[in-house]
């Protein structure tokens, strides 16, 4: 059904049309991030993700120091749940001490119930 259509279906019942609401958009300019100056200040998160031949997909935990540009870790599995990605993180931090802040790009994957209790 075209627009005009449902428009002339609308009058004839007498509905109103609801107007479509716009894109939300950022407000204001973002800050830039602060450039580490030192190791353990802050470290990045991000998981990637590919496929084997036969099809079987994978993901890679991968854990890096923002100011050494060193990765502290790699945790590829098929399934990584979030109580695995906690302990690896806890894994990390015991050789390597606690990071002053952790960025991540905020996927699905860091907002499971496992990882955020």
């Amino acid at each position: 059904m075209n627009r005009k259509r449902v428009q002339r279906l609308y009058q004839e019942e007498r509905l109103m049309v609801r107007k479509r609401t716009g894109r939300k958009r950022a407000l204001g300019l973002r800050a830039p991030l602060p450039v580490p100056d030192r190791p353990n200040a802050c470290w990045s998160l991000d998981f990637v993700h590919d496929q084997m031949t036969d099809g079987r997909r994978f993901r890679v935990l991968v854990v890096v120091d923002d100011c050494t540009r060193e990765c502290l870790g790699l945790v590829a599995d098929t399934s990584l749940s979030g109580a695995r990605v906690a302990r690896e993180l806890d894994r990390i931090m015991t050789w390597r001490g606690k990071p002053d802040a952790v960025l991540s790009d905020n996927g699905t994957e860091f907002t499971s119930n496992a990882i955020l209790t």
